[in-house]
């Protein structure tokens, strides 16, 4: 753990410090897109064969690295670990995402979670991330990352993937205390799980709130960043973990970034349907910004992609505290010669920012 980081512009970016250049890397780097990773996964037998073998977890999250100049490696692992660790059966059926064998549908069904041991049943994450760290030897900084409160509720109360998680949200309506309860948990939860995380050897946290945008205004803020607040809070608090910045990604809530902002998290990420330049108005400098490029730029010609890369970080402007990404995550139909162009386009369009040219 004591390697010297070799590369630190993506953790300068989220101190809002000055860097050479644009920090890039992308959600899902690791995945489908990569025939290393198809061939990988095959050997695991499984999605939950790969993630929860912590040897195998390193492998997936170090081959982008080999590919791509990225600037920061991210754990590879599940936004589902811990409704799966604390015995909700988790499984990925072929071609229909994740379910649950047992979700939640009653009091007494909330009333039996617990925060997972972090030493017993997620203890294969913190092996992986002990073991990412070491085979990285300072070359990038590594993120942790859980899924939000919010996110974790959507799939437990529903069991399975949705387009609007309605049976969370009658939850949310009809049984309030019962939800506030249930997140209320979950936040201790994803709290100690980052923690644990950080111990391990991360050296930035990630938050996905997935669904957040499902949510109206009011919703949002009673249900979803009410408990991101909670656990960025219990972050600080927490000597393992209060020294590394928290990002917060939200997808589709931009109307929020001024709220989020004042959560107490060092940057927050955002999705393509935002301007940076209106972010960057939002969120008044005290924060930094990650994203916004749409995936399905990356679908387009190599052309399309650098001119949409430029004007991303042509709407960010020449100021500090800005971390590429996509404003979601890559999908399995990308060329992987596609993001080495994008990510080679950010560098040097972000140095010729940096030169005022």
């Amino acid at each position: 753990m004591t390697a010297v980081l070799k590369n630190d512009r993506f953790l300068r970016a989220l101190r809002r410090e000055p860097t050479d250049t644009t920090p890039i890397w992308v959600m899902r780097q690791a995945g489908r897109y990569l025939p290393e990773y198809r061939a990988t996964r095959e050997r695991a037998g499984s999605f939950m064969g790969l993630a929860q073998n912590p040897e195998y977890a390193c492998e997936v999250t170090l081959q982008p690295l080999e590919r791509f100049e990225l600037d920061a490696a991210i754990l590879f692992s599940d936004i589902l670990t811990i409704p799966d660790a604390m015995g909700l059966g988790l499984s990925f059926a072929h071609g229909e995402g994740p379910q649950f064998a047992r979700p939640l549908r009653s009091a007494a069904d909330v009333a039996r979670l617990g925060v997972p041991d972090m030493d017993g049943e997620l203890r294969y994450v913190m092996d992986a991330v002990r073991l990412i760290r070491k085979e990285l030897d300072g070359r990038v900084p590594l993120i942790g990352f859980s899924g939000s409160p919010w996110t974790l509720a959507c799939y437990m109360v529903e069991g399975r993937g949705s387009r609007d998680f309605a049976t969370l949200k009658a939850m949310c309506w009809n049984e309030p205390a019962l939800a506030h309860r249930l997140l209320a948990t979950l936040a201790s939860a994803v709290a100690a799980y980052l923690s644990a995380q950080a111990a391990a050897g991360a050296q930035a946290l990630m938050v996905f709130d997935t669904w957040g945008g499902l949510l109206g205004p009011g919703p949002f803020r009673e249900f979803s960043l009410r408990y991101m607040r909670e656990v960025v809070a219990a972050l600080k608090a927490d000597a393992r973990a209060r020294e590394l910045p928290v990002i917060l990604f939200s997808k589709g809530a931009g109307q929020h970034l001024a709220e989020m902002a004042d959560s107490g998290c060092s940057a927050l990420g955002v999705d393509w349907t935002i301007d940076l330049a209106d972010a960057r108005r939002a969120v008044a400098g005290k924060v930094a910004l990650q994203g916004n490029l749409d995936p399905a730029v990356l679908r387009s010609n190599p052309e399309v992609i650098r001119r949409e890369a430029r004007v991303v970080l042509d709407n960010y402007g020449n100021h500090p505290g800005h971390v590429f990404n996509l404003g979601h995550g890559i999908t399995p139909e990308v060329e992987p010669d596609h993001v080495k162009v994008l990510v080679d386009e950010v560098h040097a369009y972000g140095r010729h920012l940096r030169a005022g040219r």
